[in-house]
């Protein structure tokens, strides 16, 4: 006969042990409602344009919409904020990048989040190169040892751009003048075709920058494409070479964005969308639509987008901390 007391642990056992199935049902049936996709950046630009190809994709093959919502600000930190804050239910996808995963947390004196306590990472999104690009009719170089030869005559410190400080472009040109050491000043732009439009006309000496942005000043002869700082060479510039290539081994900078959940989020749930945008990234109708848009799809399993993020953490805190840049 079992007593009351047994009766009880009896009864508490089953409870939690169909609290666990409920939840478990709940997980397998994600998606049962909207899902908002908190990206950090403004819309329109190469980042926005591309998660929005993926939510349109899952929503097709999930059901329900997956609506982008874009908090930006701060270098990132207030959608990141909004992110991390977030109930942890799988209804809320963090479209994180390179800068607000890896690379601000080095940056900026003080982050209203933790990068690598807030975010379970979940899948790369994509992956970018940056360019050395320089004025076609300004600059006589055409291949990196001419471009080098011709910056060290130059007696005067050179100057190149990037959206901002701490970005992908601006890290990536404090790189470049060490490597090959040559003076060169950062000027950062707030409006991104200004930039490249100083560029073109001498105002600027170089930059290494996102190949999406520079692409269609390219394509007409204006800006000259010296070498991609990526491991291979990028499909829509297939003819220039990468940095290794060209002759400076082990000079890749790429940029990337990945999709992460706040912590805590069920397991099945964030392998459940790792397994989606898999698929979804394998289409070669996508795979040209995200290099229309400046970025080539990848994807990766929660396991290697955690290890990636953590190599590309430390990475990134030791060329900040190189180039002795901090913002408040």
């Amino acid at each position: 006969m079992i007593g009351r007391r047994g009766l009880l642990g009896a009864s508490i056992t089953f409870g939690i042990a169909g609290l666990r199935d409920h939840a478990a049902a709940q997980d397998a049936g994600w998606p049962s409602r909207p899902v908002r996709i908190i990206n950090p950046f403004a819309p329109g630009a190469s980042h926005d344009v591309l998660v929005r190809i993926l939510g349109e994709q899952m929503q097709q093959r999930l059901g329900q919409p997956f609506i982008s919502e874009n908090r930006t600000g701060a270098g990132g930190s207030i959608g990141s904020e909004v992110a991390a804050r977030a109930v942890p239910d799988g209804y809320s996808i963090y479209a994180a990048t390179i800068g607000t995963l890896t690379i601000n947390e080095h940056l900026y004196a003080r982050l209203p989040y933790d990068p690598g306590r807030d975010f379970v990472p979940t899948t790369l999104i994509w992956e970018g190169a940056n360019c050395l690009f320089v004025s076609a009719e300004k600059n006589p170089a055409r291949t990196l040892p001419e471009f080098i030869a011709w910056a060290r005559a130059q007696r005067r410190e050179l100057t190149f751009s990037s959206a901002g400080a701490g970005t992908t472009p601006h890290l990536a040109g404090e790189m470049f003048k060490a490597r090959i050491g040559i003076p060169a000043q950062h000027v950062p732009y707030r409006e991104g075709s200004q930039r490249v439009l100083d560029l073109v006309s001498g105002a600027l000496d170089f930059s290494v920058d996102n190949v999406a942005t520079y692409t269609a000043l390219h394509r007409e002869g204006k800006l000259r494409a010296i070498a991609v700082a990526s491991a291979t060479r990028w499909p829509t510039l297939p003819d220039v070479p990468t940095m290794e290539e060209a002759g400076l081994p082990g000079f890749v900078v790429p940029s990337w964005g990945a999709f992460a959940f706040p912590t805590g989020t069920p397991a099945p749930i964030v392998a459940k969308l790792a397994a989606e945008v898999r698929e979804i990234t394998a289409d070669p109708a996508v795979q040209r639509r995200f290099l229309a848009a400046g970025g080539r799809a990848v994807s990766s399993t929660p396991q290697e987008t955690a290890r990636f993020v953590a190599a590309e953490r430390q990475r990134w805190g030791e060329v900040v901390r190189s180039a002795a840049i901090r913002m408040e």
